[in-house]
């Protein structure tokens, strides 16, 4: 399997999700600048953390008009696995990839500490080597990771069991806990904690991995299958 690590101007987590892909996974991984890449040629696309554009005007908000966002709505459009973590995650909100928009966290400073989250969808090829409802600890890390939406968007993600991740102790104010989701289709997932920081017990802990060990067997299962 082939992931596609994207790096914007101010990404500075793009190195942890290589690393993820890569070494911890033994899988081959690229890092691509945002200009230069074609994503038709990977399996899956990793959009990191960090500042894109220096966070200007919001979170995500410049990434997201950049050209290769055509790319990414084209390789969504057809399946393809794509998960933005922190930053990734907003730039996936402003792009309108996922619905909701981050504000700032409640108690308004960055926070960056370990956090226990609760999985309440393992049926997704994100997570479907967890257990239903298994706590998980991953790394947080930003200033801007309350997630919102509207009551209308809130009941559309709890219906269609779109809300994967939630926090256990809500530290930052988003809206009903929610910590990640994914598209209706399933295949794009945003989320505000790192798992790419936690693959290894060296880092503090590696309940991260099984995310990424999720998306390479559901790889492999849909392509043993057609084959």
């Amino acid at each position: 399997m082939k992931f596609a690590v994207v790096v914007f101007p101010g990404s500075n987590c793009d190195r942890d999700m290589y690393h993820a892909a890569k070494d911890s996974l033994g899988e081959e991984a690229d890092l691509v600048w945002y200009q230069d890449a074609n994503l038709e040629d990977y399996d899956a696309i990793l959009l990191p953390g960090g500042f894109s554009y220096g966070d200007y005007l919001r979170t995500g908000a410049i990434a997201s008009t950049s050209a290769i966002v055509n790319q990414l709505k084209q390789q969504a459009a057809k399946g393809v696995p794509i998960l933005g973590v922190c930053n990734g995650f907003q730039i996936l909100l402003e792009a309108g990839l996922l619905p909701g928009a981050m504000l700032r966290n409640k108690n308004l400073k960055f926070m960056c500490h370990f956090e226990d989250l609760v999985v309440q969808n393992n049926e997704s090829m994100f997570t479907s080597a967890y257990t239903q409802a298994e706590t998980i600890a991953l790394p947080i890390a930003h200033g801007e990771g309350n997630y919102y939406c509207d009551e209308a968007t809130l009941a559309q993600l709890q219906s269609n069991n779109q809300i994967v991740f939630t926090y256990a102790n809500n530290p930052n104010g988003s809206v009903s806990d929610i910590a990640g989701i994914v598209n209706e289709a399933g295949n794009v997932l945003g989320m505000m904690p790192h798992p790419e920081r936690a693959v290894e017990a060296l880092l503090g802990g590696d309940d991260g991995l099984k995310l990424f060990k999720s998306v390479v067997n559901h790889w492999r299962e849909t392509h043993v299958a057609s084959a």
